[in-house]
């Protein structure tokens, strides 16, 4: 793996003790009231976090991915809701707008975007859509000067908080003589008429992250709100997609390191018939094995950030960062949680939540089956 530079390493230790200093203390409170802790929030905005990778032009600060990875890393060890806040606010509400946005777009929307006083979400998913796109049934028609976006979309991440400003939504443009839909994106705001918010899920987990279904009714847009090429929505979506895997994998990195952190402390506290848990063989070669899973998926997330940030290809290695850190994520809280025994069960203590806020990781943008898919692809195989 390619190293960090001296920059990196400073924002890994300023962003860890942020982490343990003001995300810490304030996780469990959040995760009970189901709700972003939003001190919290206005500090990352003001340490520069939301802007990480955004050029400077943008109001951002002129970093790239690998900077967003390990910010999102060092806070997910300790708040996987807070976490995916920064992860979905940067890489699936500012970064398709960097990435195939107008001039003028990027002039209105980055600035706010990178500061953190305002949040934008990713429309992708609908009840019938997610791996399968092509099912999309939200349409957009052009009428006149304006787009007219009807459809429904599900699990969208920061999508109703006070400081959503809208909302990037993909929806069926045309078909082609073959009959496959034309994909297009679209930049709605926030108080469209049209657009509704609908009541947030009930999650098992993620609970202080802002998620919701979407309805829109005939939500009229600008011409001018269509983001990148008409039909284009497919291709960039995917690029947006693959990127967040990325992140993604940080998360599950972030998760694996902290679940390994509480563990090891509490064996060594922990004592049972006059000895620390820790000094029980089986005890020692969990925490082993949980090490190794650590360093493997952080292997392979930083691999696959350099590898984007260089300009290679990198969607095999974004798919197996992927699978290596959400897997690892699992499986150390299920190990850190029976380590804690009848403790680990209770919501206060940090293993008890990222066990319960593991298995979405497996599962968000994009399934361990179809990271499976994509890397069997890049070995030449069609199923």
């Amino acid at each position: 793996m390619r190293g960090f530079t001296e920059e990196q390493l400073e924002l890994q230790q300023l962003v860890r003790e942020f982490a343990d200093e003001v995300v810490a203390p304030a996780s469990y409170e959040a995760d009970r009231a189901h709700a972003l802790p939003w001190p919290v929030i206005d500090q990352m905005g003001e340490m520069g976090l939301f802007g990480l990778p955004v050029p400077e032009e943008y109001g951002g600060q002129g970093g790239d991915y690998v900077d967003l990875c390990i910010a999102i890393e060092q806070i997910a060890r300790v708040d996987q809701s807070v976490a995916i806040t920064l992860e979905a606010a940067v890489g699936l509400g500012a970064m398709p707008i960097l990435r195939s946005g107008t001039e003028e777009q990027k002039q209105h929307w980055l600035p706010r975007l990178a500061s953190g006083r305002a949040l934008a979400g990713f429309g992708l998913t609908e009840a019938e859509a997610g791996t399968d796109a092509g099912a999309t049934r939200t349409t957009a028609v052009l009428e006149g000067d304006e787009w007219v976006i009807s459809g429904s979309k599900q699990f969208i991440t920061n999508s109703g908080t006070p400081r959503t400003e809208l909302v990037t939504v993909t929806a069926v443009t045309g078909r082609d003589e073959a009959g496959r839909p034309e994909l297009s994106a679209f930049l709605v705001p926030s108080g469209t008429p049209g657009f509704t918010v609908e009541p947030a899920y009930d999650k098992v987990g993620w609970n202080a992250s802002d998620t919701h279904p979407l309805t829109f009714q005939k939500a009229r847009v600008p011409a001018e709100n269509l983001l990148g090429e008409r039909g284009r929505g497919y291709a960039n979506f995917l690029q947006t997609l693959t990127e967040g895997r990325v992140a993604i994998a940080a998360l599950g990195v972030g998760v694996a390191q902290g679940c390994l952190d509480e563990a090891l402390r509490y064996a060594g506290e922990r004592t049972v018939f006059g000895r620390p848990v820790s000094s029980n063989q089986h005890i020692a070669f969990t925490l082993a094995r949980m090490r190794s899973r650590v360093h493997l998926a952080r292997l392979a997330t930083y691999d696959a950030a350099f590898a984007m940030v260089a300009g290679e290809p990198f969607t095999a290695q974004a798919s197996i960062a992927k699978i290596a850190a959400s897997e690892a994520a699992m499986d150390n809280a299920r190990d850190a949680t029976q380590i804690f025994g009848g403790y680990g069960f209770m919501n206060e203590y940090l293993v008890g939540r990222h066990y319960r806020d593991s298995k979405i990781l497996e599962i968000g943008e994009g399934t361990t089956e179809v990271q499976l898919m994509l890397i069997a692809r890049e070995l030449g195989i069609r199923s």
